[in-house]
């Protein structure tokens, strides 16, 4: 916050304390609102209202909870206003329809909001200390796990991120909601059931340190980029799904994505795909970079592939250079000199 937002109403004197007090938090906070909402760029505009409106009450904290407390109290209050009234965010395979034909017509729902990757470096400034902290962090940020929270009431969401993810006792959630403690346990127990449901339909990933995940993604990197789409069949486990939002369509089997590779993408030979590593939600991902006809590569795809013992499993790939930028990354490429 700027010095001119921290100071006491009509008064224009500094708060460093309230700074000081709240500026370690910011974080973790835009994790926890991403979870609630989908999306890292209501998010950080989220976390921006939560701190405006802590600013304001500050005067009135009593020291009853911890600070940490009473800014996931107004954090997720604060998410649950924006919530009100708006349709969840999905992704394709979650819409209900089965898999499309690779050769069908794609249609692109632009005006629906999807559910958006999460930038590592929004959450995680450096590596952290403690291992254990670092599995936690990166398992609520799971893509797969985002996405099921979106099919949740906000007020279900709200009642399973502040009990399982922050481990709240359920006096200590309902006291934030305004809930009964019966409420927030019949909702907890209800949201449960719905994650517990599509965790059971998730491919088992590999640990991102393990090497055999690396050797995997490289595979299916080198795939793309030499334009061997037998590779990429190869390299995809045989019931593997494919998702790339704002389109409605997705598509299930190597050959049917390999298809729809060489049907809709506008690559036709080697060299045409390249690609920079990069991490969201937790693991590493994918920056597509696609050569015009005038020789340079540049933003098209954003992809966060799945990948397990078997191959990769499952591959989320969003279109559009905000995604690019808010991953840090360039929306051009320098020409390669061979």
């Amino acid at each position: 916050m700027s010095a001119e937002a921290d100071a006491l109403p009509g008064t224009g004197e500094p708060r460093p304390e309230f700074e000081e007090l709240v500026a370690p938090l910011r974080r973790e906070l835009t994790a926890h609102c991403y979870r609630m909402v989908g999306s890292v760029h209501e998010a950080e505009d989220l976390v921006q209202e939560t701190y405006l409106r802590a600013w304001r009450a500050y005067d009135g904290f009593e020291h009853r909870s911890s600070v940490r407390t009473w800014m996931y109290r107004i954090a997720t209050n604060a998410c649950l206003t924006a919530l009100e009234g708006r349709a969840r965010r999905p992704l394709p395979v979650g819409l209900g329809a089965p898999p499309a034909d690779p050769r069908g017509d794609l249609h692109a729902q632009r005006e629906t909001a999807w559910v958006e990757p999460l930038p590592d470096a929004v959450v995680w400034a450096s590596p952290e200390e403690d291992p254990a902290d670092v599995a936690v962090s990166r398992e609520s940020v799971r893509l797969a796990l985002v996405a099921a929270l979106q099919e949740l009431t906000a007020q279900q969401r709200a009642v399973v991120l502040l009990c399982d993810v922050l481990r709240w006792r359920a006096a200590e959630a309902a006291a934030a909601l305004g809930l009964s403690v019966g409420a927030v346990t019949s909702t907890l127990q209800r949201a449960r059931n719905h994650l517990a449901r599509r965790r059971e339909d998730e491919p088992v990933a590999l640990d991102a340190g393990d090497p055999r995940a690396a050797e995997l993604l490289a595979r299916y990197q080198r795939a793309f980029e030499d334009y061997d789409m037998d590779g990429l069949v190869g390299v995809l486990t045989e019931d593997a799904q494919w998702q790339m939002p704002p389109f409605l369509e997705w598509f299930q089997g190597g050959a049917d994505i390999a298809d729809l590779i060489r049907t809709r993408c506008p690559a036709q030979r080697a060299g045409d795909m390249r690609f920079v590593s990069t991490s969201a939600n937790g693991v590493p991902a994918l920056a597509m970079y696609m050569r015009g006809p005038d020789g340079v590569h540049r933003a098209f795809q954003i992809q966060h592939p799945v990948v397990t013992a078997d191959g990769v499993a499952h591959v989320t790939a969003w279109f559009g250079e905000h995604h690019f930028t808010a991953l840090g990354l360039s929306l051009e490429l320098p020409t390669d000199p061979a």
